[in-house]
This record gives C-alpha cells, structure tokens and sequence, in this order.
C-alpha cells in the first residue's frame, strides 16, 4: 500500500485540533500542498496564512508559542531553512521555545520543479542547532504518530514532510517514541540504518540480501536528534558493519550523526547512501532518486562492498 505522508500530516492535524485547543497552525501560503487546508477547514479560527514570508512564518510561530499554544509552523523545507535560518536559531532555540517546525516536499518530492526546490540539506542545518529535536517518519502512519508525538513534546522540534505516495512499511500498533528507534529486521551480519522513504528500501535489499545468504538488520531511525545511540550500538556490536541510508545529503544528516557517535564510541567499517555532495536535477521523483543513488540496489551494493572488505 501506499500513502503520500503529506495527506497523513494533514489528516493527523485534524485530528490533533479535536484533541488539544492550544494547537495552532501556520502556513507560507502553501496550504494545499502541506495538506493543512484540511485543518483550515475544520479550525479556521486557528489556522494562520501567514504568505510567501518564512522568517515572519518562524518569528510568529515563536510568538504563539510565548503566548501558551502549541504552534505547527508549515512550508516548503527548502525555503523554510533557507530563508527562516536565523529565526528559528534565535526565536526559536537559542529562546528555546515551543514549535514545531514542518519542512514540506522534503528530498526529491518537488522534483520536477528543478533543484532550487529539493531540500536535501535541511536535516543538516536543523540537527545543529542546540535543544532542536529532528523526525523523519518512514510512511504515513509514523507521520501521524509522530504528529501526536510532537504535540505532547515540549521544545523546539522539526520533522520532515514529503508529498509523493510511499510504501507503507509500519503497523498501527507499532510503538512510536521520539528518540527511540524501531528495530523493523533482525539480523547478524550487517546493521542498516534508515530514515523516511530509504526504510521501506532498506527492507527490500534486506530480503534480497538475506536470498544470498546475508542477514542484514534494520533499523528504523525515524528520530535523527536525539539519535538512539543504544540501538546502533547493540546492533552494531554483534554485526560489525553499518550502512546508512537517508534521501537527504550525506554530509551532516543521518550518516553524519551514526559516523560521529561510532568514531567515538565503536569504530567499525561503514557506508553512508544518500546524495553525494551535489544539488539535485529537474526529474520525476523516481528519476532523481535514480541519480542521487538513492536505491534499493545502491544499498545492497554497499552491503557486499563492507562483506568484502
């Protein structure tokens, strides 16, 4: 089955309005691809169309959250990070207050409208940012799960939001815990590490792999910060290899955080899939995915490469 994790988001905000009157919703005028027209509509007295202003976006979310609601901030990554930086490092953490932040058409999502529109950098230059908590959820039912989840969190929080239909790989009565990472497949010979659409991937090279006698384990790393350092560690400690796997550049997103706790703590032989250190190009989403290396084959590829070495 698929589902497109914008239309969860969306679906999962409705529902979270019932719940808690404190939560607000923002958007840059970009409210029918975020799917929060669907909060709009229900809440309308609490939802905010603040135009094509991402720093203004930013500091008035910041401003509810001063005022005791729970905002949830919404535009497209690219733009939200790229023009909102300052504030959320300001208004945001270093004030160290209560919002959350959504990057929409995260990845390659935006793909046919070139490379100014394709994110691949925002996990970056969110997991840097003192007390920031940053969630990418691996199908639509983590997307809700993880919408509740943040509304009970308290801090400054970003998660990722992409627009295109994905493999749904997780089950409603899988447990979803910010900071806590699900272990999706056991395995002996080689830890695979996964966030977003690259888990369900990472699944797939898993049964491949496991067809020629290699056992990989998988992890499902749907919280970048904090990262379960627990979880890599057990996994790692009995494989001796790791591969990470994330539609997001390689430099500073998920292989970056499982590269620098290793090197510290458990040092072992490891591979980072995910887009080499380049911009995107204009495609189908499938297109770019195919030249960024973001693929099933990619993975197992990586896997025999670390078996052989």
């Amino acid at each position: 089955m698929l589902m497109a994790p914008r239309e969860a988001y969306g679906q999962a905000l409705v529902e979270l309005g019932r719940e808690n009157k404190d939560v607000v919703v923002l958007d840059a005028d970009v409210a029918k691809a975020s799917m929060t027209i669907l909060f709009k509509e229900a809440f309308p007295e609490r939802f905010f169309d603040i135009g094509i202003a991402e720093s203004d976006l930013i500091g008035t979310g910041a401003g509810f959250a001063l005022a005791g609601k729970i905002p949830f901030i919404n535009a497209y990554a690219n733009f939200l990070l790229g023009n909102g930086w300052d504030q959320i490092r300001i208004s945001v953490c270093y004030a160290n207050q209560n919002v959350k932040i959504i990057g929409h058409n995260i990845g390659a999502s935006s793909g046919k409208d070139g490379p100014t529109h394709l994110p691949l950098e925002d996990i970056t230059l969110t997991r840097v940012f003192p007390g920031m908590t940053v969630i990418e959820p691996a199908d639509g039912i983590e997307v809700k799960k993880a919408v509740k989840a943040l509304a009970k969190h308290v801090g400054p929080a970003y998660m990722r939001v992409g627009r295109v239909p994905i493999p749904v790989i997780t089950k409603e009565e899988d447990e979803f815990q910010i900071g806590k990472a699900n272990v999706l497949r056991q395995g002996q010979d080689v830890t695979i590490v996964a966030c977003g659409v690259m888990v369900s991937k990472a699944l797939e090279a898993a049964q491949a792999l496991a067809a020629e006698g290699i056992e990989a384990e998988v992890i499902n790393m749907h919280t970048i910060k904090p990262l379960d350092k627990e979880a890599i560690l057990a996994s790692v400690s009995k494989t001796q290899r790791v591969v990470t796997a994330e539609e997001h550049t390689v430099i500073g997103g998920l292989g970056g955080a499982v590269a620098e706790f290793l090197a510290c703590t458990r040092p072992v032989p490891m591979r980072m899939i995910g887009s080499p250190d380049r911009f995107g190009v204009c495609g189908t989403y499938e297109q770019i995915h195919q030249v960024l290396g973001l693929t099933t084959e990619k993975i197992i590829e990586a896997v025999k490469d670390l078996m052989s070495s």
